[in-house]
């Protein structure tokens, strides 16, 4: 205490008998600490909140502040109690060091500083102590220097960012949010004290770990400043809160494609992207291990993304790969694809919502798919191919189209599809193809801006997109209105909004999709293990279209109702339609066999097969009932309403098994008995 008065009054006695040419030209000479202080890179909303706050060296968050950012009040406070005469003096206020020493001699131990508010930061820009006299002197030089060449408003300015608030937290804004989750234009008297105190002992008196302090010292400064009856109003903080970190991957994304921006604006909503990352972590809540999700929400008029979640936990702890963003992975978009593929059919007049079309076994050389439950419906209307998702109909569009129309429809919509060995088979259909959840979302955007796709944006002010037209109008309001009879998911219904929505599942259970659009919003839910093994028994309708639902349901807009059909819209029934539209058949169906013409599947062409006294089994596929059997031209079984039969076969020899069904459509096989 002594030293300390002693040297106090030391360097007062001192500054004023040195000349006024010498103190000049000691502080001219002075090397002044650097002023360019690193601020946090921040992320903010489309509001301006913050959605993230990235740290500076040592992982301590400084956050910029201007002055006219600060409640006046808190400027009022802080300088009342630190520094009253800070506007009045040159860096140095003898009158305080002088009454500093007075009260430190009289009491016998230190009352009150004699720093001002530049010599703090001083210290401050430093990073320097008060201990030792060498160090007390270079405070007060550099504080001289900075009043000489700096104003007091800059001064302010960088107490206000260098101000220590406890643990990495540096600066009053990041101050303010740390302890009461607040910008500080507008603050308490309780909340402002606590503000002016803590930077003097930030972590002797930090309200968490000791809150009679922090109380202790608030109430000087509501003493200092004449408010000590809010003293009890409120209590100090018990914990200090998280920096915000919302959007973690596309943050990291925004920050790396512009590394040299202080502050990035994003179309983002900060409320909905809080909901939205709440929702994917309860998604995965109890399912098998190692399970994800991902949720992109879209303008679909402008493109701009308002909420995007790469995965419900950003960090590998709970096993889930949770800094992977699978919002950009390549995956296996199940059935996703085909409503593109019915809208291009719309557009090249193969087909229409009321078309017929078979839904049979069917062959594309050697690839065979197969519904999902296995079951065919035999003759549907394509929009109830749709409506069911069945498999066989949009492969067969597809095979009519050309995979490579498909492929550059996707491209065209600004997704990039990769196709294991790069040419496109029919397998695109049903998923054979490497797509982005941030892809289906903008594909789908088209579906619902009436065949235009804006392409995705998540920088605010960034420049208009051009649109891309994937299909016309009529094509896609008549794909939106098959997908808007699409049955809500079990215990969900579509209430004030009219929704659109497709699901998928991926071969093997690796993926599970769901896709809605309303009037206004795209919502694309994206479920499964990064590492893409299976999850046993995820289906897209069971998995994630409750999970698009809930997110349609956090949506506080009310959007507008899907638009009317077009004019030049073909609205009609089957028998309505044009002859070549009633019922699909290719190009090339002149040539080749109905789908759903009668087929011997057993025996064989050619067989030989040994004589038996049961006779020979017969085993049929499709053929529309009853069915005609004949042998060697002469009628064996007449009106047979089944597929299957034993003919009775007994004499060695050569037979020609004929079978015709209803509409005059016949098959046949010759076989050799011996």
């Amino acid at each position: 205490m002594r030293r300390f008065a002693f040297f106090a009054l030391a360097a007062v006695l001192w500054l004023g008998a040195v000349s006024r040419d010498a103190l000049e030209e000691w502080v001219a000479s002075t090397v002044l600490p650097p002023v360019l202080i690193e601020t946090s890179v921040e992320v903010r909303d489309r509001e301006g909140k913050l959605l993230r706050a990235f740290p500076v060296e040592d992982g301590r968050v400084r956050l910029a502040l201007r002055a006219d950012q600060v409640d006046p009040n808190f400027i009022d406070a802080l300088i009342a109690y630190e520094d009253k005469r800070f506007f009045r003096h040159s860096g140095v206020d003898p009158a305080a060091a002088i009454r500093a020493v007075g009260q430190a001699l009289w009491s016998g131990r230190v009352v009150s500083g004699g720093s001002t508010l530049t010599m703090q930061v001083a210290r401050l820009l430093e990073n320097s102590g008060t201990g030792r006299w060498s160090g007390k002197l270079r405070q007060i030089r550099v504080a001289l220097a900075l009043e000489r060449g700096f104003g007091k408003k800059e001064i302010l300015e960088l107490y206000l960012a260098h101000a220590p608030y406890g643990g990495p937290v540096e600066g009053l804004r990041a101050g303010s949010l740390a302890w009461f989750g607040k910008e500080p234009a507008r603050l308490t008297s309780a909340e402002t004290a606590l503000l002016v105190a803590l930077p003097q002992a930030p972590e002797t008196r930090r309200p968490d770990r000791h809150p009679d302090a922090a109380r202790a010292a608030r109430a000087r400064v509501l003493n200092r400043i004449g408010a000590r009856d809010v003293v009890h109003q409120q209590d100090v903080p018990q914990r200090m809160r998280p920096f915000v970190r919302l959007a973690p991957h596309l943050t990291d994304r925004v920050r790396r494609d512009a590394p040299l921006a202080a502050r990035h604006d994003l179309t983002l909503d900060a409320a909905l992207q809080l909901q939205m990352e709440k929702l994917a972590v309860r998604a995965v809540r109890g399912k098998p291990k190692g399970l994800s999700a991902a949720i992109v929400i879209t303008e679909h008029a402008t493109g701009a993304v308002l909420a995007s979640v790469g995965s419900p936990a950003y960090s590998d702890r709970q096993q889930t790969k949770g800094f992977v963003d699978m919002t950009r992975a390549l995956r296996s978009p199940g059935s996703t694809l085909k409503p593109f593929i019915y809208g291009l059919a719309f557009d090249q007049g193969l087909a229409h919502p009321a078309t017929l079309i078979a839904d049979v076994p069917t062959a594309f050389g050697r690839y065979a798919p197969q519904n999902f439950d296995g079951q065919f419906r035999g003759e549907v209307t394509v929009r109830e191919a749709l409506q069911l998702s069945l498999n066989i109909p949009p492969v067969m569009l597809t095979q009519e189209l050309g995979p490579a129309r498909l492929m550059a429809a996707l491209r065209k919509g600004g997704a990039s599809p990769q196709v294991p060995g790069g040419v496109a088979g029919l397998a695109v259909a049903l998923g054979g193809v490497g797509l982005t959840l941030n892809d289906l979302v903008q594909l789908y955007g088209g579906l619902a801006g009436g065949g235009q796709v804006m392409p995705l944006n998540w920088v605010k002010h960034a420049s208009p997109a051009t649109p891309r037209r994937i299909m016309s109008r009529s094509a896609a309001w008549q794909v939106a209105h098959i997908l808007a009879s699409v049955p809500a998911p079990a215990g969900f219904d579509r209430g004030a909004r009219d929704v659109s929505y497709k699901t998928g599942t991926s071969y093997g259970h690796r993926d599970a999709w769901a896709i809605g659009f309303d009037g206004t919003h795209v919502i694309g839910v994206w479920l499964g293990r990064p590492d893409g093994t299976p999850v046993p028994g995820a289906f897209g309708g069971d998995l994630a279209a409750p999970l698009l639902f809930e997110a349609m349901g956090r949506l506080k807009a009310r959007p507008d109702a899907l638009p009317p059909p077009p004019p030049e819209t073909l609205l009609s029934n089957t028998g309505s339609l044009p002859v070549p539209l009633q019922r699909f058949r290719g190009r090339d169906a002149v040539f080749m066999t109905a789908p759903d013409a009668p087929d011997v599947q057993f025996p064989p062409d050619g067989a030989t097969l040994a004589l038996s006294a049961e006779g020979v089994p017969l085993k049929l596929r499709a053929g529309v009932l009853p069915l005609t059997i004949m042998i060697d031209g002469a009628p064996l079984i007449t009106n047979l309403y089944r597929r299957d039969a034993l003919l009775p076969l007994s004499e060695p020899g050569f037979s020609r098994i004929s079978v015709v069904d209803a509409q005059g459509r016949s098959a046949f096989v010759n076989i050799r008995l011996e």
